[in-house]
């Protein structure tokens, strides 16, 4: 399973970056990572880092959430994570648009995990199941997560309950995602 989702984030990458390429003749640009270091970085303009996705290098894993939270994680969640280094890349899954979360560098990760157990923790304290978000949406309230009981990509509204599932697994879910230019 988690070859499974390595393999399609990798693949959703190489169309975003394609996709990046042959509309503007460069490789994906962010001004929001601007100026902050990555092993993705490969140009920048003044106000524009352009990146490429790099292995992940660390021998890390999501096991300091794990145990921050005495709570096993799916193995997909793992592989999403820890797969590369890459920026922030916009796409499209049937009518949303989002906006998929990734780790820039090193000290990235160590937010993310944090933020993760923020969320996590937040969901314990309202008793809801526990989901790791993969991608933001317009709405600070809504987020697209994966579900750490069932699997399933959900779209959950922050806090509450209510969820949608937009597909039963990861891997299918960035298969199917199509990369967008916002």
């Amino acid at each position: 399973m988690d070859l499974n989702v390595s393999d399609a984030l990798r693949g959703f990458t190489r169309r975003y970056v394609d996709l990046w390429q042959q509309e503007t003749g460069r490789a994906p640009g962010s001004e929001s990572l601007f100026g902050v270091a990555s092993p993705c970085a490969q140009s920048s303009s003044d106000d524009q880092v352009f990146w490429l996705p790099q292995p992940f290098t660390p021998q890390s894993t999501l096991d300091n959430v794990e145990r921050a939270l005495d709570l096993q994680l799916r193995p997909e969640a793992h592989a999403f994570y820890t797969t590369q280094f890459a920026g922030d890349m916009t796409a499209r899954f049937l009518d949303h648009d989002f906006t998929l979360v990734q780790v820039w560098s090193e000290e990235d990760f160590l937010r993310l995990q944090e933020n993760l157990i923020g969320h996590l923790i937040t969901q314990k304290r309202l008793k809801l199941s526990p989901t790791l978000f993969l991608a933001t949406t317009d709405s600070e309230l809504m987020l697209i997560s994966l579900c750490n009981l069932s699997g399933e990509v959900v779209l959950e509204q922050f806090g509450s309950k209510k969820r949608t599932i937009l597909s039963s697994s990861l891997a299918e879910f960035l298969t199917m995602s199509s990369p967008a230019i916002f």
